[in-house]
């Protein structure tokens, strides 16, 4: 860290976010990853749709960006899911290549078919959606997150358990499933999943305290929702509590309001709290810009990091600043240089009066 990791050539934050107050308790990992979930989870965005193509492309723009690991898909649910699964599997490209799944055995079996690092296993972990979503005995859940997990472990995967509605559940039933998947079956990570995003800050915080207490020797990873827009800040909570990995798409997409965007966290974490994770910051605009057009979403001109207008200057004493402050003090007048993230230079644009 520098003297003034808040002021560097590249951006100007407050220092407000180093005062050793603020610091003192952060306990982020050295090695944090981002796990990208858009070919999955993002696809579940209603009509999003996207062909073996389309997936193939955003795998390799998530790799020249520097992502370290892809979930490529749920092999169970079609033949070209499966494709793409096993094409991405068998690459040397740089992110190591997961699945999702079903904690069911068959699902388990077709992840292990298509040659993936990894896992993602899912089961409903809150009694009440167990009961009306799913209409299953809550015991159910629990044997078949056992059965399936452990068969996963001894065909070689990386397991991930993954349960749904993590934040909404009891708390003494999840831990006591979780318990039982740790001790009966097998786990090698633990999904935070706020699938409704429906935590607030401090209650996170507090959440995620409570988890590292309870399981203190199992990795742990950040999948949480923006539908209170809280996705963000809630993702950065966890690492500072040391969580290691964010699951994340690019632009949010992702059911409902979305999923964690991977370019806000990333730049946050850079910016704001001086931590380098490897990803190639002056290449986001571009992968904004390729999902964009593979995917038909509306990105909103004044959208955080990527935004098309997001450094066109209107107001006449921003564009004065900016006039007088030139390349050299851009900071002064934007929170970071736009070259940063791979965007335009300022520019000042006709307006009222």
């Amino acid at each position: 860290m520098t003297d003034t990791p808040w002021k560097t050539d590249d951006w100007f934050t407050s220092p407000w976010n180093f005062a050793p107050e603020v610091t003192k308790d952060w306990k982020f990992p050295d090695n944090i990853r981002i796990h990208d979930v858009t070919l999955r989870d993002g696809e579940q965005q209603a009509g999003l749709a996207f062909d073996y193509d389309d997936k193939i492309r955003i795998a390799e723009g998530l790799a020249e960006v520097g992502v370290q690991r892809i979930e490529a898909g749920m092999p169970v649910v079609s033949k070209d899911d499966a494709r793409v699964v096993q094409e991405l599997a068998k690459r040397d490209f740089g992110p190591d290549v997961y699945a999702f799944a079903r904690c069911m055995v068959e699902d388990v079996k077709r992840a292990v078919d298509s040659g993936v690092n990894g896992v993602i296993m899912e089961v409903p972990a809150s009694p009440h959606l167990i009961q009306y979503g799913y209409q299953w005995d809550l015991e159910r859940a629990v044997d078949l997150s056992i059965e399936s997990t452990k068969f996963a472990h001894d065909n070689g995967l990386e397991v991930v358990f993954f349960p749904i509605d993590f934040t909404r559940s009891d708390l003494k039933w999840v831990i006591d499933l979780i318990d039982r998947v740790g001790q009966e079956g097998h786990m090698d990570g633990l999904a935070l999943v706020d699938t409704m995003g429906a935590t607030s800050i401090h209650a996170m915080q507090y959440f995620v305290r409570s988890m590292k207490e309870r399981f203190p020797d199992i990795p742990m990873e950040a999948h949480f929702h923006m539908d209170y827009g809280m996705g963000v800040a809630n993702t950065i909570m966890a690492l500072s509590e040391g969580v290691e990995v964010i699951q994340s798409t690019v632009l949010g997409v992702g059911e409902r309001a979305g999923n964690v965007p991977m370019e806000e966290t990333v730049m946050a974490l850079r910016t704001l709290y001086d931590i380098d994770i490897g990803i190639k910051l002056d290449k986001l605009k571009w992968l904004a810009d390729m999902v964009r057009d593979v995917t038909g979403v509306v990105v909103p001109s004044n959208r955080p990091v990527v935004g098309d207008d997001l450094f066109k200057v209107e107001s006449g004493i921003i564009a004065t600043w900016l006039l007088n402050c030139g390349d050299e003090y851009q900071t002064e007048v934007m929170p970071f240089r736009p070259r940063m993230v791979g965007q335009a230079e300022p520019e000042t644009v006709m307006g009222k009066g």
